[in-house]
C-alpha cells in the first residue's frame, strides 16, 4: 500500500508521511530517541488506512498522543515546532555574524560527554529559552553565559555539567593544542572510538601508531630489525630465548621485552608526527598499542600544550575474543586467525598494559560499549583540562555578559 501523502496547503506542497521526520521533529522537541521512534511508528500505524491527511491533523494526532502521555513540557516545545521561527543571529568577537545553529550547541554538550537524548532535550530546551527572551542578534559571550546558567539552574544539567560546559569553552579560546593519546590492545576499539573522537573534537590530525610501523618496515627490512616486523604481542619471538626455569614467566617476560623494543622503535615516529603538531599548534590524536605511559613524557612537558592518555580495555575475555572473531568478517585484510591463536598473549598484554596505566595514573576506559566509551573519554579529557581551565563565568564571557543575561 502507498504510504500516506501529507498535504501543506500554505505551502501548496504534498510528500509522503516518513517516520524519521517525526522522530526528529520529536526528538528536538526533548523526547528521547527510543520514545520519539515508538511514537512516530504508532503515528504510522495509525494511519495505514489513510490516504491523505493535512499538515494540521497530522500535527494534532500527535498532540493527542503526548497529551495521553503526559509530557507537558514536550508538549509545549512540539507545538512551538508549528509556529513560524523566527531568526537569532550570533555576533562574534570579531563582529561576524551568522545564524544561530542548535547542530553547534548539541556538538558542545556532545563534548563534555552528554548523551544524545540529554543533549537533544538541552538544545530544544536553549532555543526555546531564546526565543521567549526574544533575542534576534546575541554575542557569542552572551550566548555562552545564558547556556552556563540554564545547565547549572537545570535540575537535568546541575553545576556539574555547567563547569564541564565552561572549562571547554575556556580552553577552545585559548589556542592551546589538544594531544589526545588513545592506547589499547588488539581489538579493543581504539581506532573506532578514536575516529568518533577526532570527529567530535574537531581534530583534523589524526595517526595510528600501525601505520607508522608499516613505514618503518618499509625502511628497514625485517633481516635487521625482525622485532619491528612482528605483531605487537609476538615481538618477543624475534628476541634471544633467555634460560630461565619457569617457563610461564620466561615466556611472558620475552613478550613484554618485545612489546617495549618495539614500542622504543616507534617513539621515534611518534615524536616527529607530535612535535610537528606543538609546532603547527594544531590538535593532534594518536591511538595505538604503541601508545604506553612514558611515550614522550619529557618533550611534551616542555611544551604549551594539552596531553590526555587514556588507555582502552576490554576487559572481559569472551567479549575480546569475539570481537577479533569479527575482525576476519568486517575487515578481510585483518584476518582474525593469526590473532586467535595468540589470544593467550593478546591478554597478557592487555595485562601488562593496563598495569602500566595503573601505575603511571593513566585513566582506564572499559570499552564495552562505543558510545559510553567515547563519552568516558570525553568527560576525562574536559576533567584534565579543568585542572588548567577552571576558572569563573564573568573571566570566561566577562561581566557585561553576566549582567546583559539577567
Amino acid at each position: 500500500m502507498a504510504k500516506t501523502q501529507v498535504i501543506d496547503a500554505e505551502e501548496k506542497t504534498r510528500a509522503p508521511f516518513l517516520r524519521g521526520i517525526l522522530t526528529r521533529s520529536l526528538q528536538e522537541a526533548g523526547l528521547s530517541f527510543k520514545a520519539a521512534y515508538q511514537m512516530a511508528s504508532d503515528v504510522r500505524q495509525q494511519l495505514s488506512d489513510v490516504e491523505e491527511i493535512t499538515v494540521e491533523e497530522l500535527r494534532k494526532i500527535v498532540v493527542q498522543r503526548l497529551q495521553e502521555h503526559a509530557v507537558e513540557k514536550i508538549l509545549e516545545r512540539y507545538q512551538a515546532q508549528g509556529e513560524a521561527r523566527p531568526a537569532i543571529y550570533v555576533k562574534n568577537r570579531q563582529g561576524t555574524i551568522s545564524p544561530y545553529s542548535n547542530n553547534q550547541f548539541g556538538r558542545e554538550l556532545e563534548i563534555i560527554g552528554l548523551k544524545p537524548e540529554e543533549t537533544q532535550v538541552a538544545v530544544a530546551k536553549m532555543y526555546q529559552h531564546l526565543i521567549e527572551r526574544g533575542e534576534q542578534v546575541i554575542t557569542d559571550d552572551h550566548l555562552g553565559y545564558l547556556t552556563y546558567r540554564c545547565l547549572h539552574q537545570d535540575p537535568d544539567y546541575g553545576p556539574a555539567v555547567a563547569d564541564r560546559y565552561l572549562t571547554w569553552i575556556n580552553f577552545s579560546r585559548s589556542g592551546k593544542p589538544l594531544i589526545l593519546l588513545i592506547g589499547g590492545t588488539a581489538a579493543t576499539g581504539k581506532s573506532t572510538v578514536a575516529t568518533a573522537l577526532a570527529s567530535r573534537l574537531d581534530i583534523v590530525r589524526y595517526q595510528s601508531t600501525d601505520m607508522l610501523r608499516e613505514v618503518m618496515r618499509m625502511m628497514i627490512p625485517e633481516r635487521l630489525m625482525p622485532v619491528l616486523h612482528r605483531s605487537s604481542f609476538n615481538a618477543g619471538d624475534a628476541l634471544p630465548v633467555e634460560s630461565c626455569s619457569d617457563a610461564g614467566k620466561a615466556k611472558e617476560n620475552r613478550m613484554v621485552a618485545g612489546y617495549r623494543t618495539q614500542a622504543d622503535l616507534l617513539s621515534v615516529p611518534c615524536e616527529a608526527v607530535i612535535q610537528r603538531g606543538l609546532t603547527e599548534r594544531v590538535s593532534l590524536l594518536l591511538e595505538g598499542v604503541h601508545v604506553q605511559p612514558n611515550l614522550l613524557s619529557q618533550i611534551l612537558q616542555e611544551q604549551d600544550a594539552v596531553v590526555v592518555h587514556v588507555m582502552l580495555a576490554v576487559v572481559k575475555e569472551k567479549e575480546l575474543k569475539k570481537r577479533i572473531k569479527g575482525r576476519g568478517t568486517k575487515v578481510p585484510q585483518r584476518r582474525s586467525e593469526r590473532y586467535l591463536s595468540n589470544f593467550d598473549d593478546i591478554c597478557r598484554l592487555q595485562s601488562y598494559l593496563l598495569d602500566e596505566a595503573d601505575e603511571h595514573d593513566v585513566p582506564i576506559v572499559v570499552n564495552d560499549d562505543k558510545e559510553k566509551a567515547i563519552r568516558d573519554v570525553m568527560k576525562i579529557v574536559v576533567a584534565h583540562l579543568k585542572e588548567q581551565f577552571a576558572t569563573t563565568p564573568d573571566e570566561v564571557f566577562g561581566r557585561h555578559a553576566a549582567e546583559h543575561a539577567n
